[in-house]
């Protein structure tokens, strides 16, 4: 653990020591730099939210999380977009220092205040919409479970079936309530999906053939005599029948898989989660779609951290009725990890315009609207269990449908707008020259 927090920051670091080195080579007091500054840490903050496996955790843009208006513009542009308009705001007192006319620095300070004011306004206007209103609901309740169980609790496999007790009383089925019930990740860590058919009588004396039960279980398969272990997402009728499933297939540098494993296994490392061998990486993530006589739904899964990558949660833009996101949060322990995970999920909700229903352990769970609203939650370290029903709401936003590419054009913009500056600033120097 020691040597995980120390080396993923180290890793991290390196793409601001690489900024800060390029921009010593260009730092000068006109209003291009500014752009220049905003456009390169931009870049690469998108690059570290991509290279390897990636990891685009508190990016700037986040740091709006407290302002549902304001980062309502990411259903349109999304949040590498926002990230890259938001250092350039925050890096406007640098203009008090800019050599330039006075009207020019007016004129750029005046133009990023309007253009932040249209944006509020914009997203105060959406948020003044109503989006429940007069619109039909399916005919199944969610049921959210955050147990809050300690982590401690999962290493002792005799503990299972208290977990299991634990998880139903919570989850409190009715025979005759058509109901979904969404568990956290990893709720049966010493057990395989293979195994869970053991705990058949538990669930089928509990759950009626009008539930399904969403939970976090690892899975063990074989190929050409090659074990792999997959931390997965299953969907399970109250007889324990595998309806479907989903390997996890962006893992935790470290917390799930051990870079070059073989190497640091010789000194006694492995990783931070339950076990000794690293998980292994799902091919793809598909849309998981429901149709029965019970249930026509179509839900997108994500396991923990998987929420947290902006554009990559549904690469092939299907049409989805709810994300849905299991977690285990204990890992962080008593810090502000947990928060910040849970409003990554807030900003995945606006820009993709689905519904979210989040179930975290020893995390925040909540249920969050298209406009990133939470419209239930359970706090960190409480248990409980949120009730909701899920809207007929499909509306594609324009983030959901071109994803990042949204990011390459302001880029290009920015690049143009450099350049611009570039040209007005030189022939500024011209004249001072000419006149000296």
């Amino acid at each position: 653990m020691p040597f995980a927090v120390i080396l993923v920051p180290a890793f991290l670091a390196i793409f601001y020591g690489i900024g800060t080195l390029i921009l010593k080579k260009f730092v000068s007091k006109k209003i291009s730099f500014i752009l220049f500054f905003s456009l390169l840490l931009s870049i690469l903050e998108f690059i570290r939210g991509n290279i390897l496996s990636g990891f685009p955790w508190n990016l700037i843009a986040y740091s709006w999380s407290w302002s549902l208006e304001i980062i309502q513009v990411i259903s349109i542009i999304g949040t590498y977009s926002l990230n890259l308009i938001s250092l350039t705001i925050f890096s406007l007192p640098f203009i008090l220092f800019v050599k330039t006319k006075y009207n020019k620095k007016y004129w750029f300070f005046s133009f990023l205040l309007i253009l932040f004011a249209i944006n509020y306004l914009y997203g105060f206007k959406v948020l003044s919409q109503p989006r429940e209103k007069n619109i039909e609901e399916h005919d199944f309740v969610i049921k959210i479970i955050s147990p809050n169980i300690d982590l401690k609790e999962f290493l002792k496999s005799e503990n299972n079936d208290v977990i299991i007790k634990k998880l139903i009383e919570l989850s409190n089925p009715q025979a005759d309530q058509k109901t979904i019930f969404i568990w956290p990740e990893g709720m049966f860590p010493s057990i395989y999906l293979s195994e869970i058919k053991k705990y058949h009588k538990i669930f089928s004396e509990a759950f009626s053939n009008l539930h399904l039960i969403i939970l976090g279980i690892n899975n063990l398969e074989y190929q050409n005599n090659v074990e792999s272990v997959y931390n997965s997402l299953a969907i399970v009728d109250n007889n324990l029948n595998l309806i479907s499933s989903y390997k996890k297939n962006k893992l935790v540098p470290f917390g799930e898989f051990l870079p070059m494993e073989k190497y640091f296994q010789k000194i006694g490392l492995k990783k931070i989660t339950h076990g000794y061998k690293s998980f292994s990486k799902g091919k793809q993530r598909n849309v998981i779609n429901i149709n029965n006589k019970f249930y026509n739904i179509k839900l997108l899964p994500l396991i923990c951290y998987e929420i947290i990558y902006p554009g990559k949660i549904n690469i092939k833009k299907q049409n989805v009725d709810l994300i849905m996101n299991i977690s285990e949060d204990g890992w962080f322990g008593n810090s502000i990890g947990p928060y910040q995970h849970f409003n990554k999920a807030i900003y995945r909700a606006i820009e993709e315009g689905n519904y979210i229903a989040r179930s975290a352990n020893n995390g925040i769970s909540a249920f969050i609207n298209p406009n990133g609203r939470i419209l239930q939650k359970i706090k960190l370290n409480d248990a409980g269990t949120i009730v909701a029903s899920l809207p007929k709401y499909k509306n594609k936003t324009i983030f959901s449908k071109y994803g990042n590419k949204i990011f390459a054009i302001i880029i290009i913009l920015y690049i143009l707008l450099i350049f611009y500056f570039k040209k007005v600033e030189k022939n500024e120097e011209k004249k001072l020259s000419f006149y000296k």
